[in-house]
Parts: structure tokens; C-alpha cells; sequence
């Protein structure tokens, strides 16, 4: 049989892979080769999420920027209609107009 961690992909007692134990480099005592290793371990898994996550922030980014141009487009083209107000000064003007003749006319 062989040893304990030669290659086995099974624990032999409980059936069950592996697990990688979590460790505190602050708190445990390593070596400078085994936090070499753990270097080395985390840029590779780094470097094996990078093109995902590049992705995702280009689709949030063009996301944000798509809303941000929605939200301008649309207050220009709600300034543009707005003509109701010049209906209404042209009203306020002809009540004014109304107005300044009562009080001078009679």
C-alpha cells in the first residue's frame, strides 16, 4: 500500500478527497520556500480568474455606460418637448395684456 499523500485521490478511512487546511502565515511559522509556494499558489489561481473577471468588468463598464448616455439622451429629448411652458408664458403674457387694460380702460 502506499504511503499517506503519494498520489492518493481518496482517503482511505473515511472515503473522502483531501482537503487543503486554511493556515495564517502570521500566525503559524513558515518557511520562506513554503511562503514561496503559497506566492506561487495564489497568482496562479490569480492569473486562472483574471480573464473572467476582465470580462465582467468590461460588461459593467459598457452597462454603466450605457445607462449614463440613456439618462442624458433622455433629458435632452424631455428639455426639447418641453413647449407647454412657452404655452404657458404666452398665456401669463395675454393675462398680463388683460390685466393692464382693465386697470387703464375705464
Amino acid at each position: 500500500m502506499a504511503a499517506p499523500g503519494a498520489g492518493d485521490s481518496l482517503d482511505a478511512k473515511s472515503g473522502k478527497a483531501p482537503v487543503a487546511q486554511r493556515i495564517d502565515p502570521t500566525r503559524e511559522k513558515l518557511t520562506p520556500a513554503q511562503l514561496q509556494f503559497m506566492r506561487q499558489g495564489q497568482l496562479a489561481q490569480w492569473q486562472k480568474t483574471l480573464p473572467q473577471r476582465r470580462t465582467r468588468n468590461i460588461v459593467t463598464g459598457l452597462g454603466i455606460g450605457a445607462l449614463v448616455l440613456a439618462i442624458y439622451g433622455y433629458t435632452f429629448y424631455s428639455v426639447s418637448q418641453e413647449r407647454f411652458l412657452d404655452e404657458l408664458e404666452d398665456e401669463a403674457k395675454a393675462a398680463r395684456a388683460r390685466a393692464m387694460e382693465r386697470a387703464s380702460g375705464p
